[in-house]
């Protein structure tokens, strides 16, 4: 067994994981070979291939797809139900696409087909449609062997706990019925859907494209051959940005690198950065969710920076507070406070975060995976909409992107996992720590978060992949590191 720190290195552990049920996230997760199924609150997620129940088999889909259907219309009953539906370019998307139109068509629902799209085009296209719910066929930054479906209801945003677990017994009981042959549902397909999206993206008050226009940037783009590629060239060409370098903007699926928008990832898009004398490249995963930014030097911006630049122009612009998730970095909250507004954190997952921001009449919020959520376009994360106020932030500053980036405090984050299998009780492991550590600040609102003075330590398991991860954060890379190997030794001796 071993774990992958933050540089990309493999480190031996005698862990031997276990699959548990924590807080409000019911998790099953099957794994047999290289086969792995995750069924969680958000949707289903899982390898392509093997038998049912051990990968994400079409049964696995059309189950799921159905229960998910069913529960659609016993929130709408006696009205006749339309569905949104998209994906993003990997492989299996195609074939994962038919099953779930099939399916949903078989209930007696109706389904615009986006094709090839986002994760926030679909989300904005439910509600220009009037749909009652929509389902994104995508893995987010997994690679490539995996595929998911992901829930959103008719405000275009995910389900949230209870919801999802409906939906999870309904597809254990199989309880829906499919309609008979003169009610069946209709097909049509949307070809317009990323022109809408970028469209109601200009249209924000605090996107200033004369102001983008001339900056006169040159950007270099890596779309990780998906979906990106049909919606950021044509977002920056909206903006009056006119020179554009594109990497990896064929959304064939082939992902030419490890579709996380990781550092050790991005080597290839910093060298064309330095080749062509960009002034910035942006980075998306798959599913156009998540923002990278590589500065003028080659360096990172750092995904946790990505929220924290934006947050900043939109606290220039009004007032309100600012949410992110526990794993995000302390450099929000900084900002915030210095801003005289109040900084929240929720549990890790999109939905979590959105809650918050509703409850605290936010104006800005998101995760520290490049997550930006502005709720004056849609409660979902959006790197087009990010890509967009970013852009005018610098025009605005007038700074060199790694000058604006030196601008904002200090912190470093280490992000490290560990492999789940059938063998640790992590309950049990977690509960030992929080006992060891009961002096220390701390919450377990999701996994176990220890607030040391001079950094944090978050540990939990993730909802989209079999493993543990075990993020801190310090005012430089080794104390961060520092405090994520006391932690791990710590589990090794438990």
């Amino acid at each position: 067994m071993y774990f992958v720190d933050n540089f990309g290195i493999k480190r031996t552990t005698q862990l031997l994981p276990k699959i548990f049920i924590f807080g409000k996230v019911f998790l099953v997760l099957q794994k047999n070979s290289d086969m792995t199924l995750i069924k969680s609150i958000s949707g289903i997620r899982g390898t392509i291939g093997g038998k049912p129940g051990e990968g994400l088999s079409p049964l696995d889909v059309v189950k799921f797809t159905s229960a998910f259907g069913a529960f659609i219309q016993n929130n709408f009953p006696g009205e006749k139900v339309k569905m949104v539906i998209g994906r993003d370019a990997r492989i299996s998307g195609e074939m994962v696409n038919r099953l779930v139109v099939s399916s949903l068509n078989a209930l007696g629902i109706d389904v615009v087909d986006l094709g090839l799209s986002t994760t926030p085009t679909v989300e904005i296209m439910v509600c220009k449609l009037k749909a009652k719910g929509g389902i994104i066929l995508t893995a987010s930054h997994n690679p490539a062997q995996w595929n998911a479906l992901k829930l959103l209801n008719h405000k275009g945003e995910f389900i949230n706990a209870e919801e999802g677990n409906q939906v999870l017994q309904m597809a254990e009981d199989e309880n829906f019925s499919y309609s008979d042959v003169y009610e069946l549902g209709s097909y049509s397909q949307n070809t317009t859907h990323i022109q809408d999206h970028i469209q109601a993206v200009l249209a924000l008050k605090d996107v200033d494209v004369e102001l983008i226009r001339k900056a006169n940037f040159r950007i270099a783009l890596d779309c990780v051959n998906s979906t990106g590629g049909i919606a950021l060239p044509p977002l920056l060409k909206a903006l009056g940005v006119e020179t554009v370098y594109e990497l990896y903007c064929e959304p064939t699926g082939h992902f030419p690198h490890n579709p996380e928008p990781l550092p050790k990832n991005l080597t290839e898009i910093a060298e064309l950065v330095l080749e062509k004398k960009a002034d910035l490249a942006f980075v998306v995963d798959p599913d156009v969710d998540r923002l990278a930014i590589v500065c003028e030097d080659g360096s990172m911006f750092g995904e946790e920076y990505t929220l924290v630049a934006v947050a900043d122009y939109i606290l220039s612009r009004k007032k309100g507070s600012t949410v992110s998730n526990l794993s995000s970095s302390r450099a929000l909250r900084d900002l915030t406070q210095n801003a005289g507004e109040k900084y929240f954190a929720s549990a890790v997952g999109e939905v979590n975060v959105v809650d918050m921001m509703k409850q605290k009449k936010a104006v800005i919020g998101g995760e520290g995976n490049g997550g930006i959520i502005f709720p004056e376009l849609h409660y979902g994360r959006d790197a087009l909409v990010g890509i967009a106020l970013f852009l005018t932030h610098l025009a605005q500053r007038k700074l060199k992107c790694s000058e604006l980036r030196d601008s904002y405090p200090a912190y470093a984050i280490s992000k490290n996992k560990i492999e789940l299998s059938p063998d640790l009780d992590v309950d049990n492991i977690l509960k030992n720590l929080e006992i060891k550590y009961k002096e220390t600040p701390h919450s377990t609102i999701d996994g176990l978060k220890l607030d040391f003075p001079d950094g944090w330590v978050h540990l939990r398991k993730s909802n989209t992949e079999p493993i543990i991860r075990i993020y801190s954060e310090a005012q430089n890379a080794a104390r961060a590191e520092e405090l994520a190997v006391l932690i791990m030794d710590d589990i090794k001796s438990l």
